[in-house]
């Protein structure tokens, strides 16, 4: 290892899932979801792949995650998913991003302000951000047609429980956004329906209107929090670390802060310099297994903010100091997924990925062959 640790990011795999998805809903644009830092993959690498795979949109949920997009000369159609204020308005509008709108006084300001690309949205469900009012959405939507400067390009929703098949509330939001929005298209040709999360794309072909925004998905993580390989979807990403230290441990002797392990048999310890501050929660504390040499073992005792350990044991085959130790990701026959690491953690596998911290470092590849930070 030439760093402590390390998260390498599958360039290819996020663009042959995007791909997939594509293929998916064909007759829809796509949107890949960029923001949060591509999920924690790398926000302007995800963005390139995505469009290599086939994207024609992507989305981010700040002003000033646009900014970073297009300073890194991306041109592609861009929304911003997310609240704005005033100054944020401008700053999104002046990188060309697209807006999101569901109040008069937020548009009565963007329109005083020189106007924008406007994307309405409606609650249907979810509760967060949109309006639950669908004569103000109808309204709204018709002000940003007919105002100078702005532009009305897209009317949108988010489902609430896409991600919970056989859930009936999932087909009253849809059936409410295609009865509300059908109407406004038909009165503004060109105009973008949009609604479908990962897991509305892959499971009704009827969210898949003018446009879908999957995001998750583009970065092989299954929408439903299962098996990424039964959607046919790739994982993208690899944490790995080193194997710094191994001692014997005896009866009676404990391993890391609060002596929650100690040794009820003799066995080896080994000690991986990751930890809570990289992103490996404290939650895996004697609850995980970390992949090394293609074997799981077992880490004892309390996650500490730069350091976990492991469980070696007298009998299996050595391990050396220096071995490559994966704590998201596949070796030999085994994998640790972001699933399994969610369902341990009592968490979605969106966390495990957007968790991984900043100062572990981003290498990229294709299939193995590596390319530049930039690429």
């Amino acid at each position: 290892m030439e760093v402590r640790a390390l998260a390498s990011v599958n360039l290819a795999a996020i663009e042959r899932n995007v791909g997939l998805l594509r293929r998916s809903a064909p007759t829809s644009q796509l949107c890949a979801v960029v923001k949060a830092d591509g999920y924690g993959h790398g926000a302007v690498q995800a963005a390139r792949a995505a469009l290599a795979g086939g994207a024609e949109w992507l989305a981010v949920a700040t002003a000033q995650e646009a900014v970073e997009i297009r300073g890194a000369g991306i041109t592609s159609p861009l929304l911003v998913l997310g609240a704005l204020t005033q100054s944020e308005v401008q700053v999104a509008v002046g990188a060309g991003a697209d807006i999101s709108a569901w109040s008069s006084e937020f548009l009565d300001r963007v329109v005083a302000g020189g106007g924008a690309r406007v994307h309405i949205k409606l609650d249907t469900g979810m509760g967060r951000l949109g309006t639950r009012d669908q004569q103000l959405a109808s309204d709204l939507a018709a002000v940003a047609a007919q105002s100078p400067g702005c532009r009305l390009v897209g009317v949108m929703t988010h489902f609430a429980t896409a991600d919970e098949r056989g859930d009936g509330f999932f087909d009253e939001q849809l059936d409410c956004f295609s009865q509300w929005s059908a109407p406004i298209a038909e009165a503004n040709p060109g105009l973008l329906r949009h609604a479908a999360n990962s897991a509305a794309l892959i499971r009704d072909r009827r969210s898949h209107f003018d446009m879908v925004r999957p995001g998750v998905a583009c970065y092989g993580l299954d929408p439903f929090g299962e098996d990424p390989h039964a959607q046919q979807l790739e994982p993208a990403m690899e944490l790995s670390s080193y194997l710094a230290a191994g001692k014997p441990c005896e009866v009676g002797q404990s391993v890391g802060y609060g002596r929650t392990f100690i040794a009820s048999s003799p066995t080896m310890t080994g000690t991986i310099p990751v930890g809570y501050a990289d992103g490996y929660k404290r939650v895996f504390s004697n609850n995980g297994d970390v992949l090394i040499g293609g074997k799981r073992f077992p880490i004892v005792g309390n996650v500490s903010m730069d350091n976990c350990s492991v469980d070696l044991g007298l009998n299996s085959d050595p391990v050396r100091l220096g071995d490559k130790a994966i704590l998201l990701g596949a070796d030999g026959g085994e994998e640790i997924t972001a699933e399994e690491l969610a369902r341990q953690a009592g968490t979605i596998n969106y966390e495990i990925v957007t968790s991984v911290s900043g100062r572990v470092p981003r290498r990229y590849h294709r299939d193995g062959a590596k390319v530049g930070d930039n690429d």
